[in-house]
Parts: structure tokens; C-alpha cells; sequence
């Protein structure tokens, strides 16, 4: 059984295009490997993918200065630059829903950890 990857996405090219993901959702990336195994960067403009991760997420986590926190979803990049008219880009605690402030290391920053297998989300 494969285990879940990490994609790694975030920076100008997410807040250009870069679409909301949440816990549950089937996604899809174009990527490169970031450490050679279970880490990859994903990339939409200027960098050609060498492979495509598909599966179900499972977990995400906003990665700033201070560590990472377990959040609910990723907001699109529309919204986090405060262009999305229904959607203000604010993060939400994983477990508690509380709005989370991350103070970035220069660029946004987000883990999108995903299960090759897309498993059906647990209630």
C-alpha cells in the first residue's frame, strides 16, 4: 500500500491561480520532487512537472515561521489576496475551527497531504 505523499504548494504561483483544497477533496498536481521520496513541490507556470500526484487529501497544514499548524483547507489563491468576493482567504484550526494567523516566511506556504488511493473521507 503507497503511503500518503506531501505537496508542497503555496508562493506566488497559488495565489496567482491556485485553487481551495480542502480535507476530503480528490485532487491533483503537477509536481517535482522536492526531497526525492515522499515530498513534492507542485508547480503551474514556469517549471515543467516531471510527474502528477492524484489521491484524496488528508491532511493540511499552514507552514509558517514559527512551525506548522493543522488547518481545515486552503484558501484560493483569489481569495487569500483578497480578491474572491464569497470568500475572505482567513485560515481555520484543523479540530476547533478557530480562525489561525501565520506569520509567513516571506511567501505563503502550505503542506497538502494526500493519499494516492483517495480513500472515502471518514465521518
Amino acid at each position: 500500500m503507497a503511503e500518503p505523499v506531501v505537496v508542497l504548494v503555496g508562493g506566488w504561483e497559488h495565489e496567482c491561480c491556485g485553487p481551495a483544497v480542502e480535507i476530503g477533496d480528490v485532487v491533483e498536481y503537477g509536481v517535482v520532487s522536492a526531497d526525492g521520496a515522499r515530498r513534492f513541490d507542485e508547480v503551474r507556470h514556469d517549471t515543467v512537472p516531471n510527474q502528477r500526484i492524484r489521491g484524496r487529501v488528508v491532511e493540511l497544514f499552514a507552514v509558517g515561521r514559527e512551525g506548522r499548524v493543522a488547518i481545515e483547507r486552503v484558501p484560493s489563491g483569489s481569495a487569500m489576496c483578497g480578491n474572491d468576493e464569497h470568500d475572505d482567504g482567513h485560515l481555520e484550526a484543523r479540530w476547533t475551527g478557530q480562525p489561525v494567523e501565520v506569520e509567513w516566511d516571506g511567501e505563503t506556504a502550505f503542506e497538502v497531504v494526500v493519499d494516492p488511493y483517495g480513500k472515502p473521507k471518514r465521518q
